[in-house]
């Protein structure tokens, strides 16, 4: 079995990235890269939003974090949104630790990720 899995689908006119298994320095490399693909085809779409889905990710340490804020970063410099789908501990945990949840709030659900309309919330 791999230690992280990456599926990548449209929901919506959004593109969706769903993360299972362990984010470590280890597979941190595969992440980045699913992230940088999906937020250019993202934005190819005229909903420009991009959905990480973390609910299967069973250990997210720092390089996870720094995955995630990089795609964040480049993707809105690029008109890209980015949100997060999130509501094990195993994620929410460093995410609140490091506060990186002012920035990218974690969604309860995909529903709930691509219902948002107003981009301040």
């Amino acid at each position: 079995m791999e230690l992280l899995e990456i599926v990548r689908d449209v929901c919506d006119g959004a593109v969706v990235v769903c993360a299972i298994g362990e984010v470590d320095s280890r597979t941190v490399d595969s992440l980045s890269e699913a992230l940088a693909a999906a937020a250019a085809e993202a934005a190819a779409y005229p909903a420009r939003l991009l959905v990480v889905e973390l609910d299967g990710v069973t250990y997210f340490g720092s390089a996870g974090l720094n995955a995630l804020l990089n795609c964040a970063e480049k993707a809105r410099a690029e008109g890209v949104a980015v949100r997060v789908v999130a509501t094990g501990a195993e994620v929410l945990r460093p995410i609140e630790v490091t506060r990186i949840n002012t920035v990218l709030p974690p969604y309860r659900s995909l529903g709930e990720a691509l219902a948002v309309t107003d981009e301040t919330q």
